[in-house]
């Protein structure tokens, strides 16, 4: 019987050493993908395969399991930061691109839980900077006034991400968003369109 190869199997020619950058962004990309299906302990082939690249360009950019999974988190991150950093941020813009992270990974959940003290991995080890970004970018686009800005309660913003990340469950994309939304809803919290940041 032929078997006929998933699209994570199939794989182009190698591009060279011009293609590096490329390579590596399709790496992290395909990281992203795999990561929301099977998790972080997903074969590191499958992720090759579906960036269309060998193991050993994987291996270049990223010589272990913790540096591409600290690849993809610092990405999650930055795209919140940029998103809070343009011009005509909104709160509710910004939350927006959260959710989508937040429905798309779950790795970046991991993130947004860890506490950093007991995690021996690298990307562990990253989480506390990384979560520090995060929420210093949400803060910085909070409007003046806005209840989860009171100064006697400077870990409600947070706290707020964290009990949305944790109604972000269910067997599909759709549903793991609108129990987001769902849940922002409760909170009493305007959330704009649910999308990845586009520059």
């Amino acid at each position: 019987m032929t078997q006929h190869p998933t699209s994570d199997a199939r794989r182009p020619a190698n591009r060279g050493p011009k293609a590096a950058a490329g390579n590596r962004a399709a790496l992290v990309a395909a990281a992203r993908e795999i990561y929301a299906v099977d998790g972080l302990d997903a074969p590191l082939s499958r992720i090759a395969r579906r960036a269309g690249v060998g193991q050993g360009v994987l291996y270049r950019h990223f010589p272990d399991r913790d540096s591409i999974a600290s690849a993809v988190l610092e990405e999650n991150v930055r795209q919140v930061e940029e998103a809070a950093a343009g011009e005509g941020a909104s709160f509710a813009g910004v939350l927006g691109v959260v959710t989508w992270h937040l429905v798309q990974s779950a790795a970046f959940i991991g993130l947004l839980h860890a506490d950093g003290a007991n995690g021996r991995s690298h990307a562990h080890a990253l989480a506390p900077d990384l979560s520090e970004r995060f929420a210093r970018a949400l803060r910085g686009c909070l409007p003046d006034g806005h209840r989860l800005a009171a100064p006697d309660a400077p870990d409600d913003l947070m706290l707020a991400v964290a009990m949305v990340s944790g109604a972000v469950i269910g067997p599909t994309p759709e549903e793991r968003e609108r129990r987001a939304l769902a849940a922002w809803r409760l909170l009493g919290i305007t959330v704009g369109p649910v999308a990845p940041f586009q520059q």
